[in-house]
């Protein structure tokens, strides 16, 4: 049960470049985005850097890369950063095996699931406006706008010992899965998500939303990778030869 995916990354209407980068591999079920620090001196190296270790990492197994050696690569990328010096990213890898996902993450780029039209985050944010929430000293709708909205807790390049979260669950045909950099999460919010998610076919979706982004004049870079699940299981003899059919979808640009 091969997922498909698809994945767009554009620099924002504010930012002279982009510190963004990601890394999708359907083939072998891995998908990963990285943010780089805007207050660190080379944000778009450290985040060039961790997709560049764990490419590496897949490469040597073959492109058969599992939960273990994912985590290993994003500690060894921690290490790289480390000895570079000024070097910061956050990063939210997602891998799939089987029927099961593994997700791993540190700082604020965010994992989305969309099951049975219903969106929900996997990922939760290290940042202080997200303990603050946590706290009840915030509500979420507060918390967008929070002068240390832009602050986060943990990331890679910052400590020597890297902390990542980890969650796992079950995968269900039609399961799609959004990974993405705070510029997306931060211009929409769990309800806009569910409506594009819902809203067709998954290249339509994303360049649906790198649209309405942009003409929001998002002030981050933007980055996001969509994976889908298939709905079911089939085999050649399903496919009929029937002319090809248009198909009707409903988007809403924001």
């Amino acid at each position: 049960m091969q997922a498909e995916s698809v994945a767009f990354t554009h620099r924002g209407a504010v930012r002279e470049h982009n510190e963004d980068a990601f890394v999708e591999f359907t083939d072998s079920g891995l998908w990963l985005v990285a943010d780089g620090m805007g207050g660190y001196r080379a944000g778009d190296v450290a985040s060039q850097l961790i997709c560049d270790t764990v490419t590496s990492a897949r490469r040597r197994h073959d492109g058969m890369l599992g939960k273990v050696e994912l985590e290993q690569a994003i500690q060894q990328a921690n290490r790289e950063e480390l000895a570079g010096q000024t070097l910061g990213s956050t990063v939210v890898a997602l891998l799939i095996k089987g029927d099961m996902y593994h997700l791993f993450w540190a700082g604020d780029s965010r994992c989305y699931r969309l099951r049975n039209r219903e969106v929900i985050q996997l990922s939760r944010d290290h940042s202080q406006v997200a303990d603050m929430v946590e706290q009840g000293v915030l509500d979420e709708r507060e918390a967008e706008r929070h002068p240390l909205a832009h602050v986060i807790t943990r990331a890679l390049g910052v400590d020597d010992a890297l902390t990542l979260d980890y969650r796992c669950g079950q995968v269900e045909p039609g399961d799609q899965f959004m990974l993405c950099s705070d510029g997306v999460s931060k211009e929409l919010g769990s309800a806009e998500i569910g409506e594009f998610l819902n809203g067709g076919p998954i290249h339509d979706v994303s360049l649906a939303m790198m649209h309405s982004l942009l003409i929001k004049k998002c002030n981050d870079n933007i980055t996001c990778i969509i994976v889908k699940v298939p709905d079911r299981c089939y085999s050649p003899s399903d496919v009929t030869g029937g002319d090809d059919e248009t198909i009707p979808m409903k988007l809403r640009l924001l």
